[in-house]
């Protein structure tokens, strides 16, 4: 069983934490690369949909992920009522665990098809882990806007620390 990546948006939908683990799906790029003549990365950097053929930046990953995690809410919402939620989405290749706190912040964990449950995960990572180094900690900011998202080395390493001895870590 396996972790590809890890997720944490805010209330405004801003992605303020990822990592990747494994990720057998495409690789992201880092940096646009200006020297390159493809078709698809010069759609990417005119601002033009990118066509699926290149490597994807963490931003627009970042959208993606967060796409589907709207778009899954609001058909829940309108197909069962206000109180209902989502918890895993499923497709041929991988599943996308999600959990919400009160405070509209979004936790989700994209695994291999062989994980189950891990919705008490999400919450202990949110309990044990956020809720300790970043909300409790006077020096973290508040809101995380322009970008700038948990940049917290405590956090990263008590997130390894807390993944890796579970039996979905691989």
């Amino acid at each position: 069983m396996t972790i590809y990546s890890f997720w944490i948006f805010d209330r405004h939908c801003e992605c303020i934490y990822h990592k990747d683990y494994k990720r057998p799906y495409r690789q992201l790029r880092s940096k646009p690369d200006l020297g390159s003549d493809s078709i698809d990365e010069k759609k990417q950097q005119s601002g033009g949909p990118p066509t699926g053929k290149g490597p994807l930046s963490v931003d627009d990953d970042a959208k993606l992920v967060f796409g589907v995690v709207f778009s899954l809410r609001n058909i829940v919402t309108k197909l069962a009522g206000e109180k209902e939620s989502f918890f895993v989405f499923r497709t041929s290749k991988y599943k996308l665990h999600f959990y919400e706190t009160q405070t509209n912040l979004r936790f989700v964990m994209i695994t291999d098809l062989k994980v189950d449950g891990i919705r008490p995960i999400l919450e202990q990572i949110h309990a044990g882990l956020y809720v300790e180094y970043i909300i409790k900690n006077p020096l973290s900011p508040v809101e995380h806007t322009n970008g700038v998202g948990v940049n917290n080395e405590l956090f990263s390493l008590g997130l390894d620390r807390f993944l890796r001895p579970l039996s979905i870590f691989e």
